[in-house]
C-alpha cells in the first residue's frame, strides 16, 4: 500500500551526490574520453567524435570524483534540456565528465539504483523540479543543492525490485531491437562505402538532391498548433528513424508557415543548432526552419540517406555561424560526392532495403513498446497500479 511509503530527500538515499569538472582540461588526440551533455544517448554515450583529454588530467579528475562508476546514475543538469538526460551508467568505458553532469550514487541498502532512475524520468517527477528546483535566466540548470533537497518517495526494497522489473522488460525489449537496427544500418554503411569508395564518377550533391526547406508559424499563433500532422525540429531527428515528436500543427498551420506534409522515408537534416544530423521519417512530417527535406532526383531515397551522410560528415566540420553553426543550400551546392553506377545502386538497394524495412518494423515497435512503458511508469512509481496486476 502507499501508505507504507517512505519519503526522503535525495541527500538521505544516495551516498555520492556531486557533478563532473568545472575545469575542461586541454583536447589531446590520444587520450581518455570527457564527456558533456552533447554526448548523451538513451542508453549512455556516444564517444563517435567525443573529445579526448591526457592521461595526466584524467586521473586529477578520477581522484576528485569526476569518473562515473557503473550503477550511478548520471542526469544533464544545465542547458536547454536540463533534467532529460538521465541514465544508469554501465558501460566499460570509464570517461571523465563535464560539471553539466550530475552523478547520484544510490545507498543500495534504501533504494537500488533502477527504482530511482525511473522515478527521476517520471513526467511529474521532472515538472515539480522545472517549476521548483531550475535556475539561471540565460542558461537554465539545477545546482547541487538543490539535487540533494529534492524529496523522493519509495517503497520496500522488494517491492522497488517488482516495479523495475516490469519497465526494465520493456526497455530490455527496446533496447535489443535498437542493437539490431544499429548493427543492420552499420552493414548497410559498410556495404554503401565500399561501393562508393570504388566509384569514379564525381557529381555536384545538387546535380542528384532536391534540398527543401521548412517554416514555423509565428510564436503566439497557438491556432495552428495541436492538428494531427507531426512536426519537429532538430531535436527530433533521428538515425535513421525518426517518430516522436512533442508538436503537431493543423494543416491551416502547415499553409501559414510556407512547411508542406513529407511522406514516409523522406531523408531529413538539421541545418542549424545540432548541426548535421540525418534521418529518416518514419511517419509523414513536417518541419521547421532548422531544417532540410533532402528527395532524390531519380535516386532511391535510400541512396539519398547515404549520400547525405557522406556529404554532411563534411560540411558539418565546416560549420559556421554569428549565433550558432549553420549548414546552408549554398553548402550543398558546392559539395562533390561519388556517384554509384547504376549497377552498383541496384545491387546495393537489393541488400539494403530489406534491412531497412527491418530496422523500420524494429522502430515502429520500439514506439509501441516505450509508448506502454511511459504509460505505466507514473502509475507505478506512484502506486496507482500495483505491480501483481500488470501483465506483460
Amino acid at each position: 500500500m502507499k501508505s507504507e511509503w517512505n519519503t526522503s530527500a535525495i541527500a538521505n538515499i544516495c551516498k555520492v551526490v556531486t557533478d563532473g569538472s568545472h575545469t575542461s582540461p586541454k583536447s589531446v588526440s590520444h587520450g581518455k574520453y570527457m564527456v558533456s551533455v552533447k554526448d548523451f544517448t538513451p542508453y549512455g554515450f556516444d564517444f563517435n567524435g567525443c573529445r579526448q583529454i591526457s592521461f595526466a588530467d584524467y586521473e586529477k579528475l578520477k581522484s576528485s570524483g569526476c569518473v562515473p562508476q557503473k550503477g550511478d546514475i548520471l542526469i544533464g543538469k544545465d542547458g536547454a534540456r536540463y533534467f532529460e538526460d538521465i541514465i544508469i551508467y554501465n558501460q566499460d568505458e570509464a570517461p571523465a565528465l563535464l560539471s553539466s553532469i550530475a552523478i547520484l550514487r544510490c545507498d543500495e541498502e534504501k533504494v537500488i539504483p533502477e527504482y530511482l532512475y525511473y522515478l527521476l524520468k517520471t513526467p511529474s517527477f521532472k515538472k515539480d523540479v522545472k517549476d521548483n528546483y531550475g535556475s539561471g535566466s540565460a542558461i537554465p540548470r539545477i545546482i547541487l543543492k538543490d539535487f540533494k533537497r529534492m524529496k523522493v518517495e519509495y517503497p520496500s526494497i522488494e517491492k522497488q525490485r517488482q516495479i523495475v522489473s516490469i519497465l526494465h522488460d520493456l526497455d530490455a525489449k527496446i533496447f535489443n531491437n535498437q542493437k539490431v537496427n544499429d548493427n543492420l544500418e552499420q552493414q548497410a554503411a559498410a556495404l554503401f562505402s565500399s561501393l562508393y569508395n570504388r566509384s569514379n564518377t564525381e557529381v555536384r550533391y545538387t546535380d542528384l538532391i532536391q534540398i527543401l526547406g521548412g517554416g514555423t508559424p509565428k510564436t503566439g499563433e497557438t491556432a495552428y498548433w495541436n492538428g494531427n500532422i507531426a512536426f519537429f525540429t532538430p531535436k527530433d531527428v533521428g538515425t535513421p528513424y525518426t517518430f516522436i515528436t512533442e508538436k503537431t500543427i493543423t494543416e491551416e498551420g502547415l499553409s501559414h508557415c510556407n512547411s508542406r506534409l513529407y511522406p514516409v522515408n523522406t531523408v531529413f537534416v538539421t541545418a542549424r543548432g545540432t548541426v548535421g544530423k540525418v534521418g529518416l521519417s518514419g511517419v509523414p512530417m513536417a518541419m521547421n526552419q532548422s531544417c532540410y527535406a533532402l528527395v532524390g532526383k531519380e535516386t532511391r531515397q535510400l541512396l539519398v540517406y547515404f549520400y547525405t551522410l557522406k556529404a554532411v560528415d563534411r560540411l558539418k566540420h565546416k560549420a559556421s555561424g554569428a549565433v550558432f553553426d549553420a549548414i546552408t543550400t549554398r553548402d550543398f551546392d558546392s559539395e562533390q560526392i561519388m556517384k554509384l553506377s547504376d549497377d552498383d545502386a541496384k545491387a546495393f538497394l537489393c541488400v539494403a532495403e530489406p534491412m531497412f524495412q527491418e530496422i523500420l518494423n524494429n522502430s515502429i515497435e520500439n514506439l509501441r513498446l516505450s509508448t506502454l512503458r511511459d504509460f505505466l511508469l507514473p502509475k507505478l512509481m506512484s502506486g496507482e497500479i500495483d505491480v501483481s496486476s500488470v501483465q506483460l
